[in-house]
């Protein structure tokens, strides 16, 4: 059963120079044809009004549409998504769109988690990431933020060329005293697409040393669980009863709506004695090609991929250790005829071996060591076995 859906809402005032998501600067007189796009996707796919768990708008910038839009936006998802009542209803905003009358009119909505894309609190840095708020912005958005919604979280990134770890440990410090209750931590990542792959390309631009980078990490674990926030997952911190429940629909291989341009889902497999245990869904990512196909009554979907039982309980496990309370192999083993271990061997004993996995019982986890290389551990680990077993 789908409980959870994405909605991705394709606009920004400004395209910072390492985004390369899928959004359209300015082009506000697009906003009328993607709500009447993504109306005519809503009915296509649902039908009926589909209550969820949880629903996270991102972006873009959903709250970067003039009112009377992000008021049709939220009575759209209102129809067709309704929260259920404990759920969790997540918004991004940026500090510049965080005025009174936004933050009522989302409160008003039923939208109950705030997400705040800040990346920092310097100046410096603001402008080095291209972003278009201040400092101050930021700090009275948050501040703001608060009067609305009990459950506020902060973007920050890290490892931004010429920033020191000192610099760094300012931010985390910046966050803890700004009164949010989540905060995800992502570090630069200059990739095709974006501006500033462009400038590194030309030599203009110099990624941080990858020593600094893992300093700053580990500075991130240091500083946010000193004072008692809890490191729940690879790049996110949370206040005791506050992490991204959202996130967690991912991490588990459960099933999600996706809808908006470039929006992924992975919906259940409808086939009785299939091995596919369900697709991975992706639309057009290019705004104008998703409102032509929505508009002309046509599927937006671009690609789509079968996930079979064996590649779902390999991204169970790798999605899964993104949590730092891991992944229990129990739980994955009724679903496999065979020792469900077996999957991930001889590479989860060689990661155990060499510090970067622990194993308690059944429970797989990264350790401290594993937690700053997992991107390099997740290969192996996703690489079907041509010795595997098939249910």
């Amino acid at each position: 059963m789908i409980r959870s859906a994405y909605v991705h809402v394709p606009f920004c005032q400004h395209r910072c120079g390492y985004c390369n998501f899928t959004l359209l600067a300015g082009r506000l007189d697009l906003a009328n044809a993607f709500l009447d796009a993504l109306e005519r996707e809503l009915r296509q796919r649902l039908s009926a009004p589909w209550p969820v768990e949880t629903l996270f708008i991102g972006g873009g910038t959903p709250t970067y549409l003039p009112l009377p839009q992000l008021r049709r936006l939220l009575d759209l998802l209102s129809h067709w998504l309704p929260v259920c009542s404990g759920g969790e209803f997540t918004v991004e905003a940026n500090p510049s769109d965080c005025t009174r009358d936004v933050l009522q009119l989302l409160r008003h909505a039923g939208v109950n988690r705030l997400s705040v894309g800040g990346q920092s609190f310097s100046a410096h840095k603001l402008r080095m990431l291209e972003r278009t708020h201040a400092p101050e912005e930021l700090a009275h958005a948050l501040e703001l933020a608060r009067t609305f919604f009990a459950n506020v979280s902060l973007d920050l990134i890290f490892a931004a060329p010429g920033e020191s770890t000192e610099d760094w440990r300012a931010d985390l410090e910046a966050a803890i005293g700004c009164g949010v209750q989540h905060l995800s931590t992502y570090g630069l990542t200059i990739e095709r697409g974006a501006a500033f792959y462009g400038r590194m390309l030309r030599g203009d631009l110099a990624e941080v040393a990858d020593e600094t980078q893992l300093e700053m990490y580990q500075t991130a674990i240091e500083t946010m669980t000193d004072p008692g926030w809890e490191h729940y997952e690879i790049s996110s911190f949370a206040q005791p009863g506050y992490v991204c429940r959202h996130n967690h629909v991912y991490w588990s291989g459960d099933f999600w709506w996706g809808f908006g341009p470039g929006a992924a889902g992975f919906l259940p497999s409808t086939e009785p004695r299939s091995t596919c245990v369900g697709y991975r869904q992706v639309n057009h990512r290019s705004t104008l090609m998703y409102l032509r196909k929505c508009l002309g009554d046509q599927d937006p979907m671009d690609e789509r991929e079968a996930i079979h039982l064996e590649q779902w309980l390999r991204e169970r496990l790798v999605f899964g250790l993104r949590r730092i309370s891991g992944v229990d192999l129990a739980q994955l083993q009724p679903h496999w005829t065979e020792p469900v271990e077996a999957l991930f061997e001889p590479h989860l004993s060689r990661f155990v071996a060499q510090g970067w996995l622990s194993r308690q019982g059944s429970r797989v986890q990264l350790t401290p060591a594993g937690l700053v290389i997992s991107d390099s551990l997740w290969p192996d680990l996703l690489a079907p076995s041509r010795a595997a077993s098939r249910d």
